[in-house]
């Protein structure tokens, strides 16, 4: 039992560091892997999902049980036998890192994976599951399964790190939104959760603007006035409570803040060309 790829070019950046991945094998071991090891810039991720097996790392033994996970990089000469009569079975995937002099600061994870030669212990998060799915997207090539592949190996890489930097916080963080876009967030909002009492000069007010450019705003954001945006958030809600047959239709004025049912009514016609009545049975199973 051996499924092995070791055929394609599968490449990426991760944190602007470039990473191609040389072989991916899964395999239950039958037959003892003699001492060898790895040149400059090469690092393999072990996981073993079952069986028993014996790890010989720079003079070390150490056992393999399920669960196991361990990476070997650069130079670190390792050994690997199966104990029977359950062998181990075991994922590996073997990565080149280019241009390590590279990794700063702004790299945290690729910093952390690079600069870790050899680790061995029990995997905390979920490996089995992201090989699963590594094999099952390399076997049956779905649609964007390329793209696929490359998100799961930069997980791998992830998830091994944070194995051996358990719970440890990043030293960096998101930028702050852009304030254009920032704009748009609060426009949305306000118009989607606060339709019952839309004022101009309130949105404004958050948006840290005159009323002027908020409504200049709202012209080249979406080529409509601010009436007219407040129109369209209250009868879109309309609509919306007008399918629930037990909510009178001065109630329902009321939560839209329209000061009386006729006031309303009014408003929903023309906009829909309908009463609310009308409306109602329109829709009525």
């Amino acid at each position: 039992m051996r499924r092995l790829y070791n055929d394609m070019d599968i490449c990426f950046r991760m944190e602007g560091v470039f990473v191609r991945v040389l072989n991916i094998v899964f395999e239950q071991f039958t037959r003892t892997i003699p001492a060898h090891m790895h040149g400059s810039g090469c690092y393999e991720i072990h996981y073993i999902p079952s069986g028993n097996g014996k790890l010989s790392a720079e003079g070390q033994s150490y056992d393999i049980t399920s669960n196991t996970l361990f990476v070997t990089g650069p130079h670190v000469e390792h050994a690997q036998a199966p104990i029977l009569p359950d062998p181990m079975q075991e994922y590996c995937v073997y990565f080149k890192i280019d241009r390590q002099d590279q990794i700063r600061e702004k790299a945290p994870v690729m910093e952390a994976f690079t600069g870790m030669r050899f680790w061995y212990g029990q995997d905390m998060q979920g490996i089995h599951h992201l090989m699963q799915q590594l094999f099952a997207e390399l076997e049956c090539h779905y649609i964007g399964y390329q793209e696929q592949v490359r998100l799961l190996l930069a997980q791998l890489i992830l998830m091994t790190v944070r194995n051996y930097q358990h719970r440890q916080i990043s030293r960096t963080s998101f930028a702050p939104n852009n304030l254009t876009d920032s704009k748009s967030v609060i426009i949305e909002e306000y118009f989607l959760y606060e339709y019952q009492a839309l004022s101009l000069d309130a949105l404004a007010g958050r948006l840290k603007l005159s009323a002027r450019q908020t409504q200049r705003l709202l012209l080249n954001y979406y080529g409509k006035s601010f009436q007219q945006k407040k129109k369209e958030a209250r009868m879109s809600a309309a609509a919306i409570l007008l399918s629930d047959v037990d909510r009178n239709i001065a109630s329902i004025a009321e939560e839209l803040g329209y000061s009386s049912a006729e006031h309303f009514s009014s408003a929903f016609r023309s906009y829909y060309r309908i009463s609310p009545r009308e409306y109602r049975k329109s829709i009525s199973p």
